[in-house]
């Protein structure tokens, strides 16, 4: 008798069945897009989206509560703790033979090309009290909203074109809808606070806060949002400018870092409080060179102006500046 395990290679296992077996997927995927709850962290509600990688087609995974991403090798990897790429690839392999051995042969799916919902219209509103209640409690008002393009949606209408030819419509509306806008006009984000499934809808790609530097000042500090630049801007530092990347997952371009360094004499990161905000800004660091700075209050800066109000953050904030990046 022939053991299987002898003319199994890691390329004969099934990227689908990677995913479908660690994960324990309840459905089986042929090319669709899911969200699940983390499997690297305990959270009520899922941030964990396993997603058909359109340049590969193959499958891969985005952990927003962790920060963990990357293909089928790295989520195992993630998962068992094993560093080596090749010892990981030997235990799927391990794990698919003894899969088959108490199962029937495995078959693939066939790969269907779903399309994603996307944006196709939206009304902007005019500010109401409800508005001016949210954005308040962090010292936001109309006239920083506007300066950063931020508008209030009265609705905005999802497409997508179904298997069957058929176009199928979702249409949000909400007290809390907010747009965020290019100088051009273009939405390039879609803020909905009180979603706690979908905070953000991203719909272009924009280094938040950068069509508003004036390059004039001597520092920066790259947040992790675009409410936190606005935030941050109610300290009062005049010396001091502010970007947000998409998002804290999203590192910003060698490219833009490099020219913004020619810019400023110095550029910090102040990202959350939490285990992902403080492993990105880590990463800054070990790719940039950048000093981060950890803000031991609330999550992140507008929680904690919301909370302790503007003078005591600021207070806190100029400390942990004095350290890090002031020159001395």
């Amino acid at each position: 008798m022939i053991s299987t395990k002898n003319v199994i290679r890691f390329q004969d296992v099934p990227t689908i069945w990677i995913f479908e077996n660690y994960l324990n997927l309840t459905e089986q995927l042929d090319g669709q897009q899911i969200k699940i709850k983390s499997v690297f962290k305990t959270e009520k509600t899922p941030s964990m989206i396993i997603y058909m990688d359109a340049a590969t087609m193959t499958y891969k995974f985005k952990d927003f509560s962790s920060g963990y991403q990357g293909d089928s090798i790295s989520l195992v990897q993630y998962m068992c703790g094993i560093k080596d790429r090749g010892e990981v690839s030997y235990k799927i392999v391990n794990d698919y033979v003894k899969y088959l051995d108490d199962h029937k042969p495995y078959k693939a799916p066939e790969i269907k090309t779903y399309e994603n919902y996307k944006v196709t219209d939206y009304t902007i509103r005019h500010w109401s009290n409800f508005d001016q209640k949210y954005w308040g409690q962090y010292h936001i008002g109309s006239k920083m909203l506007e300066i950063y393009n931020v508008s209030a949606l009265e609705y905005y209408k999802m497409t997508r074109l179904e298997l069957n030819g058929t176009t199928s419509e979702i249409i949000i509306t909400g007290l809390n809808l907010y747009g965020y806008f290019k100088k051009d006009g273009t939405l390039y984000k879609i803020y909905q606070p009180k979603n706690m499934n979908k905070k953000f809808l991203k719909l272009g790609n924009h280094i938040q806060g950068s069509q508003q530097l004036s390059l004039t000042v001597d520092y920066l500090v790259i947040t992790s949002s675009l409410k936190d630049i606005m935030a941050f801007n109610k300290l009062g530092f005049k010396d001091i400018e502010c970007i947000a990347p998409d998002s804290e997952n999203t590192m910003i371009k060698e490219q833009n870092i490099n020219k913004l360094k020619e810019k400023y004499k110095k550029i910090c990161v102040l990202f959350d409080n939490d285990e992902a905000g403080i492993n990105s800004m880590k990463k800054y660091k070990e790719r940039y060179n950048l000093d981060f700075i950890i803000l031991d209050m609330e999550k992140d800066v507008s929680d904690s102006i919301k909370v302790h109000g503007i003078e005591k953050v600021k207070k806190e904030v100029l400390k942990l500046l004095n350290e890090s990046l002031y020159e001395r």
